[in-house]
């Protein structure tokens, strides 16, 4: 018998254990519901800001998706913590039934003892039993086996109160969870209904855009048109820094093999002349890319690649349209060669890493500042004014100009990441 109930107790701190963690892992879903709310709050915010706007516009769309986005994240956050109290239910049923059993056996057993003891109650029969025995050490033994007779059925009572105890607690935490189970339904309900809600006001907004397709179609030439300019800009400036550093690399060789000469035609003897050219190192011949051939390009090249998935955006804002293929209602394509960002117009733009302004440009009534960081290049367009001027070193964080606006009169930004001559999807190296 104290087997079982030394069984039932490691049996009953492991399943509480377990709510405890099961209470760890529900602060934790709440937490993240409550970031998820706040980040659709945030959304909310920027979508109303730019429906002051006097047309629905592809930013609205960017925006309303993202808000879907979250809401449904929220659902199926709700839905993971219904499952988990679900299952939290069911286990605590399977405890509470076989505490009972345990309860049931405890009380048969003592019941079993209480008749055995009313049946041998006399003194009689105690004396009887101890003054029998054989020998006085036996009657010692006998006396001890009765005491600790007396303590058994103590230990007894005590434990049916203790497991009787411990069921009503069970019961009552058991009450708690599906109490909480039926608050989490409720609020699963809201959800979803604000779900349906965003859902019928994207339908909204998709129609609206088909309605416009043919401006769409105009702005999305346009902005095509513009990105061919911006191309065209990119690769004249990379092309210029690439031979700017083949120059450099040359005058540097230039120097080493004059150096060299001039070793040789010194006053020292034919034989360490001759050794002092042998042991001369040659000028060091850059590997990888023209670009990175100094120390300090190399050691910014490899910090700006360490920081890859950690750099900071250039500026607080949400995706209009995210880099590579994408389309409009309407069946529009535009294939994006970096990400565009809506932003509020006149905010500050700042550089995402360290580097050197290689060129600040015009592009039509907007401009564009170029950083370089090693081989890779940051452009930033579509800006309102520039605060940097080429040959600037600027560090992460600087501003380097304004947000401009765009064709739906909302601020935007667009932001490009080129390795050497080759986009990247930027949003793969900004912070998510």
């Amino acid at each position: 018998m104290p087997k079982k109930i030394v069984t039932f107790f490691i049996f009953f701190l492991i399943a509480f254990s377990a709510f405890a963690q099961e209470q760890l892992s529900k602060d934790e879903l709440e937490k993240q519901r409550e970031q998820l709310k706040k980040e659709i709050q945030a959304t909310e915010k920027a979508l109303i800001e730019t429906q002051k706007t006097t047309k629905v516009n592809v930013g609205q769309l960017s925006l309303i998706n993202k808000k879907l986005d979250l809401q449904d994240n929220v659902v199926h956050n709700i839905s993971y913590e219904i499952r988990k109290l679900s299952d939290n239910i069911y286990l605590s049923q399977l405890e509470i039934n076989k505490i009972k059993r345990i309860l049931d056996t405890l009380k048969v057993e003592y019941a079993k003892s209480m008749v055995y003891a009313y049946k041998n109650r006399s003194n009689y029969d105690f004396l009887n039993f101890i003054f029998s025995a054989n020998n006085f050490n036996d009657a010692i033994k006998r006396i001890a086996y009765l005491k600790s007779y007396r303590n058994y059925r103590e230990m007894q009572a005590e434990n049916i109160l203790k497991t009787q105890a411990m069921l009503e607690d069970k019961i009552q935490r058991l009450s708690g969870m599906k109490d909480q189970k039926k608050d989490v339904l409720s609020e699963k309900d809201k959800e979803l209904g604000k779900l349906q809600k965003q859902k019928e006001e994207k339908a909204s907004i998709v129609n609206q855009l088909k309605g416009r397709q043919k401006e769409l179609l105009t702005q999305v030439r346009e902005k095509r048109k513009q990105d061919a300019k911006l191309k065209n800009a990119i690769t004249a400036m990379i092309r210029r820094e690439i031979e700017r550093a083949k120059a450099e690399a040359a005058r540097k060789e230039k120097e080493h093999l004059a150096s060299l000469k001039n070793n040789k035609n010194s006053d020292t003897k034919a034989g360490e002349s001759n050794t002092s050219a042998r042991t001369s190192k040659p000028a060091s011949i850059p590997s990888g890319s023209v670009l990175v051939s100094s120390e300090a390009d190399k050691a910014l090249n490899a910090s700006f690649e360490k920081n890859k998935g950690a750099l900071p955006w250039p500026c607080d804002g949400y995706v209009i349209t995210h880099f590579g293929p994408n389309q409009y209602p309407g069946g529009i394509d535009y294939n994006n060669p970096g990400v565009s960002i809506g932003v509020k117009p006149g905010q500050a733009v700042k550089s995402v890493f360290d580097g050197e302004v290689t060129l600040v440009n015009y592009m039509d009534d907007k401009q564009v500042v170029f950083i370089k960081h090693g081989k890779y290049f940051t452009v930033y367009s579509n800006l309102a004014s520039a605060s940097v001027q080429r040959g600037d070193k600027v560090h992460t964080g600087q501003v380097i100009g304004k947000a401009g606006l765009n064709d739906d009169g909302n601020g935007e930004v667009d932001f490009i990441l080129m390795d050497e001559n080759n986009n990247v999807n930027p949003e793969a190296w900004l912070k998510h």
